[in-house]
């Protein structure tokens, strides 16, 4: 099978598996990948077939921001992954958990692009990344691990990547757009469910400082040719473990002076 064509099945097979709410598990050997590159291009294309369905890029996230996370997957770096249209909500949301195999939540700080990052002005840093944000806001991210082995992971380290970070969209605030005002590093950011708060963090746990992951995946698309787009939304990393969501759950998230995020999951 020549390489763009197991590409290409692969991406059918994970598409495949999640239209039949088929458990997570790594991909058949013939098609699984190999390197880095493989895992994205596998990626690239699950995520345009999903995207006859859930609309067009309108963002991306990253994963594995945190070397603690890194090590438990078994890389040594994070990994990216595309948000589509319609699986982005404004606050307050509501989802079923009816839709989802099992729905995982996790606690960002999202930025609002409000002019393009061309390739050509890679590599990116976060004083350029800070004049190309319009709006920053807290983010729910919306995630279904469907029911994976954690242990396992790091045996097949590529497979998130190919899935897509197990990315299911996000729940956005209200874009702040007087931001400069708030250290987005040491913003402090406090999880509830169910009015029960169970986890706080602050920005510097995205990647040392959020503008600092925007730049990483700003980064990220160029090496692949593309670029951040005005319009585009980046959740930046969670700031808190990941948390199940259940249906009955009313989850919210607020970060100091920048808002809170919410969802509702029936």
């Amino acid at each position: 099978m020549k390489p763009a064509d197991r590409i290409q099945a692969a991406a059918r097979r994970l598409l495949e598996a999640h239209e039949q709410r088929e458990r997570f598990r790594p991909l058949p050997r013939e098609l699984a990948p190999r390197t880095e590159e493989e895992a994205y291009a596998i990626q690239d294309r699950f995520v345009a077939l999903r995207a006859k369905k859930l609309g067009g890029i309108e963002g991306y996230k990253i994963a594995l921001a945190t070397a603690e996370m890194q090590r438990f997957v078994g890389v040594n770096a994070p990994q990216a992954g595309a948000m589509l249209e319609f699986t982005l909500h404004r606050t307050p949301a509501r989802v079923r958990a009816a839709d989802y195999l099992h729905l995982i939540v996790e606690f960002e700080i999202a930025v609002e692009i409000a002019e393009d990052l061309p390739v050509a002005d890679a590599p990116f840093f976060r004083s350029r990344v800070a004049q190309a944000v319009g709006g920053v806001m807290p983010a729910i991210e919306l995630a279904d691990d469907r029911g994976a082995a954690y242990a396992e992971l790091a045996k097949h380290p590529l497979e998130l990547i190919a899935d897509n970070g197990w990315n299911e969209g996000a729940v956005l605030g209200y874009p702040v757009q007087e931001w400069q005002n708030v250290d987005l590093a040491a913003v402090r950011g406090v999880a509830t469910i169910n009015g029960k708060a169970v986890g706080e963090g602050s920005g510097a746990q995205a990647m040392g400082h959020p503008l600092d992951a925007v730049a990483w995946v700003a980064d990220h698309l160029a090496r692949h040719g593309r670029g951040l787009l005005r319009g585009d939304v980046v959740i930046t990393g969670s700031l808190i473990t990941s948390k199940e969501a259940k249906a009955g759950d009313l989850v919210t998230f607020a970060l100091e002076g920048l808002g809170e995020a919410e969802l509702r999951v029936d």
